[in-house]
């Protein structure tokens, strides 16, 4: 069992980066082997909407994208973390999440090729706002849910948290359990 931990915050050591490490020790307690991708590390340009990888799965833009997806593609289970920047995902993960489009065809079906390997994935999504109202983060929830139901991809939640200065959410015991069980999840 492979867990991938995507993060999508810039700020390592932060408030995302904090939950995803405690999503990724839930799934590694459950004997998953787990990996962590920082985004902002990372060259990731965004989509060209250029439509060649419609025909060859394979995305023209030569940069760290293509490592990703073969690390999509072998994880049995993919956990995003992101914080709320201006009520969407930060740039890092929106990039990210736009160059998916190489896993499908025109017609929006997985690659013949992907199909088997994405078939009942499991994906799951933390974020944090620095909102006291954790729902100002619904705009990206409805991103990675929907991907996840047109994909017909395995949703296994999302944990929506609040927090504003570096390492805040350190205090909040709720939200770090909830991260370590959605890892868990991810990983049985």
């Amino acid at each position: 069992m492979k867990v991938l931990g995507i993060m999508g915050s810039p700020r390592i050591g932060g408030n995302s980066d904090i939950l995803l490490d405690n999503a990724l020790s839930g799934a590694k307690e459950t004997g998953a082997e787990v990996e962590k991708i920082i985004l902002n590390k990372l060259k990731i340009s965004g989509c060209h909407d250029c439509k060649k990888c419609n025909e060859t799965g394979l995305c023209v833009i030569k940069d760290d994208m293509q490592e990703i997806h073969k690390k999509i593609l072998d994880a049995d289970a993919i956990i995003h973390s992101c914080p709320v920047y201006f009520w969407a995902m930060t740039a890092q993960m929106k990039a990210y999440l736009d160059r998916w489009t190489a896993l499908f065809d025109a017609e929006w079906r997985w690659q013949k090729a992907y199909y088997p390997k994405m078939k009942g994935k499991r994906i799951g999504l933390i974020t944090v706002c620095g909102d006291p109202n954790v729902h100002a983060a619904d705009p990206i929830v409805h991103s990675f849910k929907s991907t996840a139901d047109m994909t017909k991809l395995n949703w296994i939640g999302v944990v929506m948290a609040s927090a504003n200065n570096k390492g805040e959410i350190s205090k909040d015991e709720n939200a770090r359990k909830a991260a370590f069980e959605l890892g868990k999840k991810a990983a049985s």
